[in-house]
Parts: C-alpha cells; structure tokens; sequence
C-alpha cells in the first residue's frame, strides 16, 4: 500500500499571497505541502514566481494581465482575475467562496483590518499572515490549546476583554502575554484572534 495522501479539490485551505515582504520562503513552504489552490495579489507575483510556486489566479489590473499574457502559457492552467489594489482580498475570497473553498491562508493581510472579513468568516475558516506571525481565529470565543512555554499576541477589539486561564487581558486593541507550557485556557465573549510567531 502507499504511503502518498490523495487530497479532493478544496478540500486543503487555498493560499491568498497579498503581500510577502515580512516572510521568507521557509516560513510559508509548509503551507504549499498539499498543492493548495494558489491565489496571488499583482504586486507579490513576480516574488512568488521566483519561489517556484504554481499559481493558479493572479488578482491584477487588466494592464498587468495585458503586459504578463505569456504566463497563461507558462502557469497553465493559470487564470487572471480582474481585480485592483484595495479589492484584492475581498474579490480573492468571493472567487474561493464561488469555487467551494472553505478554507482559506492570508498572507500579507493586516491583522488590524480582520474587521473586513466579517461577511467571509461565515462561510470560510480564515488564517492570516502578517508580520511574521500566524493569527488564527477563536470564533467561539472559546479555546482549550497545549503550548510550550513562550509569547503570544491576542488580537481583537479595542478594550475587548479576554481571559487566559485566572489572568485577565484588555485588549488594546492587541496584548503579548506569556504562557507556560501546557493546556492554556482562553476565554472572551466576542471573536478574538491568537497570533503565533513563525520562526
């Protein structure tokens, strides 16, 4: 029998690059292990190209597209997605939500906009990427997670309260607390997010 994993179409979370100034290669490879759908934002293709990666969409203006016909040919089956600067996040989940994604990494997206993905969170597990950090979501407002000893980032509303086990954090709107290692207890009453360092 063979050890190789056969994936179904979407069924891994699609990869969104925006933007990837604070990343390297090795700290983002791990989410290209399973051959993800591969969405990039016009500024950040020619780094992404260089990485190797196949896209599968590029987000750009229609001059972008004109100017870069050849890579239709050379990413086949690459698409363009007709989309422009400050509408590339928000037409890159519509088109993921459009083709049965539930899943989705955003790379290059700030943490302090997560307010924009409200009408996405619904429908789409969402991780952001951004300044070297990974923030996942606690949707419920609730979460029970082991960690070793270190720093993480809690990121929500401005004043939102949230408690770690008997401490209490208010958010401003983000707070760095230290943990011990262990199963770490997480509380608030809204939607807050836990950023993880990537290195």
């Amino acid at each position: 029998m063979s050890s190789h994993h056969f994936v179904k179409e979407q069924q891994e979370p699609a990869v969104v690059i925006l933007d990837i100034e604070d990343f390297s290669w090795e700290q983002l490879s791990g989410l290209f292990e399973w051959v993800p759908t591969v969405l990039v934002a016009e500024p950040a293709v020619e780094q992404v190209l260089s990485w190797g990666i196949k896209i599968d969409v590029i987000l750009a203006s229609s001059a972008f597209q004109k100017e870069n016909i050849h890579l239709l040919e050379e990413q086949y089956p690459l698409r363009f997605f007709e989309s422009g600067k400050g509408k590339f996040t928000q037409d890159a989940l519509h088109y993921l939500m459009a083709s049965d994604h539930r899943a989705a990494h955003l790379v290059g997206f700030p943490i302090g906009q997560f307010d924009d993905l409200a009408l996405f969170m619904e429908k789409l597990d969402l991780c952001i990427f951004d300044q070297g950090k990974k923030y996942f979501p606690v949707k419920s407002g609730e979460l029970k997670k082991w960690y070793p000893k270190g720093e993480l980032e809690l990121f929500g509303q401005k004043e939102q309260l949230v408690r770690i086990e008997n401490k209490e954090e208010i958010l401003d709107p983000s707070a760095y607390i230290s943990i011990s290692e262990g199963l770490n207890h997480f509380y608030s009453e809204k939607l807050f997010w836990i950023g993880e360092s990537l290195t």
